[in-house]
């Protein structure tokens, strides 16, 4: 098990704490469309509410490099935050940094909440810069880390304020940590992976690193194309890799050597275009025609995935494997995900989920809560499946280790 502190380890009645979360949530028109990074951190607010700390929120927003833009701050989220905390008023602050943060902070009560400013107006976030981070651990006293999604960048907020305070997971990134951990320690196997997305080189560690953990990983989407490609198909105008061709190769020959068995697609739809209602046919991926685009896997392929996973007992899912954006290209990611529910439900595997465009193709299809687990992570979550340690996680375990150490010192 990982050793890193956790809530109750630290005392917070009447406390100022800074919650690092992450509040980068899509929005239309001033409005939230999706808040479900807001539920998820109501268990972390609740805890220090109920015991009457003085909750203080940091997070970034988008990437307004470095200075203030109007669109991007956090002011709109304030009634968001409020809403999920079921009406409970949130102060906020119009920096996060400076005299307007210190002065809102000092006003702040117990059992109050404060949301501070855009981190990411100020360049040294992104930076790092130990001066921020010094100024930011200045306004509190314990620093709380609930962003699991942003860990996995050194940024000032996420690794620097606990060089000044004492530190603890918040219940998101304890939930995440303990949930992901168990994929690569103790996850029942059979154990498969679904790897989805547009292009091998931008998962290729991450290939590399499932073949040596899975028993069973299946390529879909575009990144699918460059291995067929690889394997002498031909794959006419679609989107492929065709430098990444011995890349392709050793991952597969790795593959058989670590007794990972790869599942590649045995069916496409093909389009002459990538657009909405673009006329298209299914075809085998021995026929795309040369003028032909691959813009989904077909309804033979998402029956030999589900097969696939039907011998298994867990599943991870990461990457889309169709143009699930455009109608019809969405069809196999929703068959996917349905045979995925199915056997959730069922109770005969466990189901865990992660990126960006993963969860909007769930999303989608109307089966986000149907699965076992879905993290909140997108880079986060895949630089944890490729076997890194994240950045954010690495202070939380240091913290860890000097607990135990000063323990066993007693």
């Amino acid at each position: 098990m990982m050793d890193f502190p956790k809530l109750e380890d630290l005392s917070v009645a009447g406390k100022t704490v800074l919650v690092r979360i992450d509040l980068n949530v899509p929005m239309t028109g001033g409005k939230v469309t999706n808040d479900t990074r807001i539920v998820r951190l109501l268990p972390t607010l609740n805890f220090l509410l109920k015991k009457k700390a003085r909750v203080v929120l940091l997070s970034h927003f988008d990437r307004p490099g470095g200075k203030f833009v109007p669109d991007l701050s956090l002011a709109p989220l304030v009634d968001a935050v409020s809403a999920a905390l079921g009406g409970r008023p949130v102060k906020f602050g119009v920096d996060c940094i400076g005299p307007a943060a210190q002065d809102a902070v000092k006003k702040l009560k117990d059992g109050e909440v404060l949301l501070l400013e855009n981190l990411r107006f100020h360049a040294e976030e992104e930076k790092g810069n130990a001066r921020f981070a010094e100024a930011l651990a200045a306004l509190g006293d314990i620093f709380i880390n609930d962003a699991f999604s942003a860990s996995h960048r050194s940024h000032a907020s996420i690794t620097g304020i606990a060089n000044y305070l004492p530190v603890a997971a918040g219940r998101l990134m304890q939930e995440e940590l303990e949930v992901l951990s168990g994929i690569f320690s103790s996850a029942q196997r059979p154990i498969a992976a679904i790897v989805g997305g547009s292009k091998v080189s931008s998962k290729l560690e991450l290939l590399a690193n499932l073949t040596k953990t899975m028993d069973t990983l299946i390529i879909g989407g575009a990144m699918a194309n460059t291995f067929l490609y690889a394997q002498g198909y031909k794959v006419g105008k679609s989107l492929h890799e065709p430098k990444l061709k011995s890349a392709a190769l050793k991952i597969l020959k790795n593959a058989e050597k670590n007794k990972c068995r790869i599942v590649l697609p045995v069916d496409a739809v093909v389009a002459p275009e990538l657009k909405a209602q673009s006329p298209c046919r299914i075809t085998g991926i021995d026929k795309i025609p040369d003028n032909g685009i691959i813009a989904d896997v077909g309804p033979a392929s998402v029956e030999l995935f589900a097969r696939e996973l039907s011998r298994c007992k867990t599943v991870i899912w990461n990457g889309p494997i169709g143009a699930f954006e455009i109608s019809p290209f969405d069809a196999s990611s929703i068959g996917l995900a349905r045979a995925i529910a199915r056997l959730t439900a069922a109770k005969k595997i466990r189901s865990i989920a992660g990126g960006g465009d993963t969860i909007a193709a769930l999303m989608h299809a109307g089966l986000a809560d149907s699965f076992s687990y879905i993290s909140t992570g997108g880079g986060a979550f895949l630089e944890w499946l490729e076997g890194k340690t994240l950045p954010g996680v690495a202070v939380l375990l240091k913290s860890g280790a000097k607990k135990h150490k000063a323990k066993a010192a007693r």
